[in-house]
């Protein structure tokens, strides 16, 4: 079979080729790489390195080198094919079945092509704002009011756009270039009047952060407005070349010193690590304005085995490490830390070292809260533990956190820990886990795969609102229908409700197809930035937003509804367990037909099948009480 080039470079981004040699290998640290005997030939001193930063494996001695699918082909004796499907079950990926076709390898071609144009377009664009920031007193002296000197704003290649709707229509010669809007430096605007196109900067009057991949490459743009404006940062949007979600600001220039540090530092803003860069702490990186994910701490695992995450105390700093918390369990293992830091409600890290010094900074990072610790302070948040009904209730809490953490010595010491708050033993409280359904919630360290469409999650849905009969016969088109627009109508009128979400909903949400996906992935970055917002903020903040136009169809009659309550939390919920169980089902039968190449994938199934059962009943009595 012919796998598509594109499957082999995702699989390979997440692929970790230390965890995989390290299962063959004894590894140990050597620098900025890790050093073992080479398993593929005797010897008696190490020869064999293995670069986490280049996902490269090199003997020195015998010459064999590769990724991590020439590993387990060199190794293992597999085929290609075998060891990329081998791979990619380790991570949780579905490998193409159907052969690449001659158009489909050429669409690869092509993309790769766009993606390296693309990188060029940006490029360019940076070159010119940096112009910018050498002719605009006022930009520069907002980074010096900052503390910055220039010597660090070269080294991070900070810029400036100018205030004009169309300063870039200097830079490029062709500003109508679909590059530009599909590079994101352009915003492209329909008149329905006259349907022509307006085509304007998206970036204006901003302090600009170049946004680059581990590579160096430019591959977007973070804006930090001047003065008072809204929103206060600005990125570029979804393009071929950047992901929010995958990337991380600021690690390409961090590298080196996350190997001289010894652990990095993760904070929540472009600011922070550039001023934490100028004070002495160049080990610091930022999640491009979303709540850090899966794949987030396993980027940067590749560099480090320490990661500490520092939070402001605010309930929004609580809100987001909480988020860090569950994208951090499944790959913490026992010879990997992880910790979360938390500054004093007034204080960002560049004022704490300012006010106390790198000392004192330091300190607060060596103190900073682990892992196990910060996973037992979320359990227990509202549970009195003086009572039977608080210490069940943390029982309930702590199971899908601690169902996310891989086999271990940690896993171990932590079911002891909270067997201990809940007064029972380790063996009762994973007996009581097991006999109700507690191995179906070890599922939830698999990665959704996204579905192709909708439909799947919308089969045989009717909204249990009745359709408004006045506002249908005006506006001249039906109500939603589907329940992704039925779960983005009560969310963006209750926002408030996405918090009470479990991470299992966040993620049924999140990778639904475009463009419902892409609302919910944009609503929980609102929710982490800014709390939750009334619908007037949210539709101020969605201009120019590629799901504009769907949150506006979705809440036209916002105005017609009471406000939110119980019966409308009750409804998402009802709602969300339908969904879910439309996607257990395709989880059931997935695991039906790997069962023949994986003797654990009938175990699997049992499990979600189990599950789904139990979902179908609960919802059964509810509608016959309804």
């Amino acid at each position: 079979m012919a796998i598509p080039q594109t499957f082999i470079q995702e699989l390979l981004a997440r692929a970790d080729v230390v965890e995989i040699v390290g299962r063959y290998v004894q590894l140990k640290k050597g620098g900025a790489n890790f050093m073992g005997l080479c398993p593929f030939h005797g010897e008696k001193s190490p020869s064999f390195s293995v670069s986490p930063s280049k996902q490269f494996y090199h003997c020195f001695g015998c010459g064999k080198n590769g990724n991590a699918i020439g590993f387990l082909m060199d190794h293992a004796g597999m085929t290609f094919v075998e060891a990329v499907k081998d791979l990619a079950q380790q991570y949780g990926m579905q490998v193409p079945e159907d052969d690449a076709s001659p158009q489909d390898r050429e669409r690869a071609a092509k993309q790769r092509e766009k993606q390296a144009t693309l990188t060029d377009v940006l490029e360019k664009a940076g070159e010119a704002y940096r112009k910018h920031l050498k002719a605009s007193p006022r930009a520069v002296e907002y980074l010096k009011s900052r503390g910055l000197s220039g010597a660090i704003a070269k080294q991070f290649g900070l810029g400036y756009a100018p205030e004009g709707w169309r300063s870039l229509a200097s830079v490029f010669p062709s500003y109508d270039d679909p590059l530009l809007a599909e590079s994101g430096l352009v915003i492209v605007n329909e008149d329905e009047d006259s349907g022509e196109s307006k085509r304007y900067d998206r970036f204006r009057d901003r302090v600009m952060f170049p946004i680059r991949n581990v590579k160096g490459e430019c591959i977007g743009f973070g804006g930090r407005v001047l003065g008072e404006g809204t929103p206060k940062y600005l990125n570029s949007p979804e393009t071929p070349v950047f992901s929010k979600g995958r990337e991380l600001y600021g690690l390409f220039e961090a590298r080196n010193a996350l190997r001289e540090a010894g652990y990095v530092l993760v904070t929540e803003g472009y600011m922070d690590v550039v001023a934490l860069a100028q004070l002495g702490f160049p080990n610091a990186v930022a999640t491009l304005g979303t709540a850090c994910t899966p794949d987030h701490v396993q980027k940067l695992f590749r560099f480090t085995d320490n990661v500490v995450f520092s939070f402001d105390g605010d309930a929004a700093g609580r809100r987001a490490a909480r988020k860090a918390l569950d994208g951090a369990l499944p790959y913490a293992t026992d010879v990997r830390s992880v910790k979360f830091l938390f500054l004093p409600a007034e204080h960002d890290p560049d004022s704490y070292i300012r006010e106390f010094g790198r000392e004192g900074f330091a300190r607060c990072v060596a103190e900073a809260t682990p892992l196990s610790r910060f996973l037992l302070e979320a359990a227990r948040e509202g549970c009195d533990l003086s009572a039977a009904e608080g210490r069940a209730h943390l029982a309930a809490n702590a199971r899908p956190l601690w169902g996310l953490l891989p086999e271990g010595a940690l896993k171990q010491q932590l079911l002891g820990e909270i067997a201990n708050l809940v007064q029972l033993d380790s063996q009762a409280l994973a007996g009581l886990w097991a006999s109700t359904g507690g191995g179906a919630f070890g599922q939830s360290r698999q990665r959704y795969q996204k579905d192709s469409g909708s439909g799947p999650l919308d089969a045989g849905y009717r909204p249990k609102t009745p359709p408004n009969p006045v506002r249908r016969a005006a506006a001249g088109r039906l109500p939603p229908s589907s329940r992704a627009d039925h779960a983005a109508r009560l969310l963006l009128g209750d926002a408030a409700a996405w918090e009470s979400l479990s991470q299992e909903m966040h993620s049924l949400l999140c990778e639904l197809p475009a463009p419902h996906g892409e609302l919910f992935i944009w609503l929980d970055s609102q929710l982490h930035e800014h709390g939750p917002l009334p619908w007037g903020s949210l539709r101020e903040a969605l201009r120019g937003h590629a799901c504009e136009a769907l949150a506006v169809h979705l809440m036209a009659d916002a105005h017609e509804r009471a406000p939110p309550g119980a019966e409308s939390a009750a409804e998402l919920g009802d709602l969300l367990s339908r969904m879910l169980v439309v996607r257990l089902k395709a989880q059931e039968t997935e695991a039906i037909s790997a069962a023949a190449a994986d003797p654990q994938a009938l175990q699997r199934y049992r499990e979600l099948h189990a599950r789904r059962l139990d979902l179908e009943a609960s919802l059964a009595r509810v509608d016959s009480t309804a």
